[in-house]
């Protein structure tokens, strides 16, 4: 390789266009600051947005393989995003809030931790970023929904599968309200309302489902910030104990300096830590901003679990979003139950397309052959499906971590290692009981339970007020290094049990404000 082009230097260098990212460019870039953005995938625009649910694959991770390894391994290739706007192009839209006591699980029952801040210091800018975004959904039914503003527009439609599977959730005496989406029901800003085909994770091309595509890298590029596609960071300079930039390498392999004051990742839960362990130098032996060894370590996810249901009238499963039409939290007290700690949703009527009805035929080891067929001709009419979203608790066993098999830019390769505890699949379990139960009630004629799955990817640089418990403070900024800020789910202390999205942009807006106040001290340390 030749030596490094080297680039001007701007204000703020950000790495990964994802939720964070780009929400991060477009902060800084209309208060004025000059900005580059750097991501490792091809630059998607909304024009490239197409309903296929085998073109949406071209949204999944696409860069180099990382390792996944544990006794319930993270499935990170259908997780992460691959491209401007990252995971959240692919991701449904399902933007619940945190509940009060997810904040506070230390102090509530003496497990795991607590975050730096609690849910009253972040409803205002829930209640902000709902009102920017525009959130469908109705506050009034969500009876366990924290205090907040109402939802700027009213609940999606709702087709048959949501009315058959609410029969079943009412006969156990549960209760169900409209899902919180961050999909318009009516035209709102200047933005289409679904048309309820149910490709949300092929990106939605007509903008009714909220994604980076839709408002803040376009912003963003307007107001002058500089996104760089196909541009994966090798590492991160510093001297001393300041960040100065990144080396980064373009799709030819040629190598890339860009200085800068300040140094924002924003490259996901798995490649955050990744990034910081490849860091490492003589002056930070452990990876950069990693002192107290905790980078990587406390990874989380949620676990999900299926139960499906065939009916004999029709459903309509083809209709609606891909996230889900009704919720049901009457389960998310963590210590509620006799056996298993941890809180867990219901996401009921999910859409279903092809794809997915051949998909959930794999969990039945008897469909094969014309029984197969069968099962496909009547379950594209008369299917219905719920999901239960369990919580993972922080363990310092599940964490990001390096090997010592190098990729294309010889860096050392990412390994995810990552087990359920007992208490999650208590809860999994306990879900699945119930869920089952659910199914029989609403009148499905025949009914089973899917395998356990991962969705989302939390943790690993948590922040905190304490530098020798978390990576980061209670604002994203490195502990260590005063002029680098990490940003995204992996900040997060502890992951409840629902959606992370929401929380993400709560959280990115109150980081990001704090940071234009305080611009000077983060950048002169």
């Amino acid at each position: 390789m030749s030596a490094a082009q080297k680039h001007e230097a701007v204000d703020a260098l950000i790495v990964g266009a994802g939720a964070a990212g780009s929400f991060y460019a477009r902060l800084l870039a209309q208060a004025g600051k000059s900005v580059v953005v750097l991501d490792a995938g091809p630059g998607w625009e909304m024009a490239d947005l197409i309903s296929s649910q085998i073109w949406s694959r071209r949204l999944r991770w696409g860069g180099e393989p990382v390792a996944s390894t544990g006794t319930h391994p993270f499935g990170y290739g259908f997780n992460a995003g691959w491209g401007l706007g990252g995971a959240a192009l692919h991701h449904y839209g399902t933007w619940p809030r945190f509940d009060e006591s997810d904040f506070k699980v230390k102090s509530l029952y003496g497990r795991a931790v607590d975050w730096p801040l609690d849910y009253a210091e972040l409803r205002p800018f829930y209640d902000r970023i709902q009102e920017d975004v525009g959130l469908s959904g109705d506050a009034e039914t969500e009876i366990w929904r924290p205090e907040g503003d109402p939802y700027p527009m009213p609940p999606l439609a709702r087709f048959g599968q949501a009315d058959v599977l609410e029969r079943g959730f009412k006969a156990l005496g549960m209760h169900t309200a409209p899902m919180p989406m961050a999909i318009n029901s009516t035209w709102y800003k200047g933005r289409a309302p679904c048309i309820y085909d149910g490709w949300c994770d092929a990106g939605c091309p007509i903008g009714a489902l909220y994604n980076p595509l839709v408002r803040d890298i376009p912003e963003a590029k307007r107001a002058g910030a500089d996104f760089r596609s196909q541009s994966d960071v090798i590492r991160v300079l510093a001297h001393k104990g300041r960040a100065t930039g990144v080396v980064y390498a373009d799709d030819s392999r040629n190598l890339h300096e860009q200085r800068a004051d300040l140094v924002i990742l924003a490259a996901s839960a798995v490649h955050n830590p990744a990034i910081l362990l490849n860091s490492a130098s003589a002056d930070w032996p452990l990876g950069l901003g990693n002192s107290n060894g905790l980078v990587g370590q406390g990874f989380m996810t949620h676990s999900l679990g299926g139960i499906y249901g065939l009916f004999d009238e029709e459903t309509d499963p083809h209709l609606g979003v891909s996230g889900a039409q009704l919720s049901c939290r009457d389960g998310y007290e963590k210590d509620s139950r006799e056996k298993g700690f941890g809180s867990y949703q219901w996401l009921i009527a999910p859409a279903m397309k092809p794809n997915d009805l051949a998909g959930i035929a794999t969990s039945r080891a008897d469909l094969f052959g014309q029984d197969l067929s069968y099962f496909m001709e009547r379950a594209s009419k008369h299917m219905a499906n719920i999901l239960a979203m369990g919580e993972d608790l922080p363990r310092p066993e599940n964490r990001i971590t390096l090997f010592d098999d190098r990729d294309r830019h010889n860096r050392r390769r990412v390994r995810i290692i990552h087990s359920f505890d007992e208490d999650a699949l208590a809860v999994r379990d306990h879900a699945r009981r119930e869920g089952l139960a659910v199914m029989e009630a609403a009148g499905a004629r025949d009914y089973w339970a899917g395998p356990l799955a991962t969705a989302h990817m939390m943790g690993g640089t948590p922040m905190g007020d304490d530098p020798q418990r978390s990576v980061v403070d209670r604002y994203g900024r490195s502990h260590d290094v005063p002029n680098l800020v990490l940003a995204g789910t992996g900040l997060y202390p502890t992951a409840g049990a629902v959606n992370p999205t929401f929380t993400l942009y709560a959280l990115s807006l109150r980081n990001g404000e704090h940071l234009l106040a305080h611009w000077s001290d983060y950048v002169a340390g």
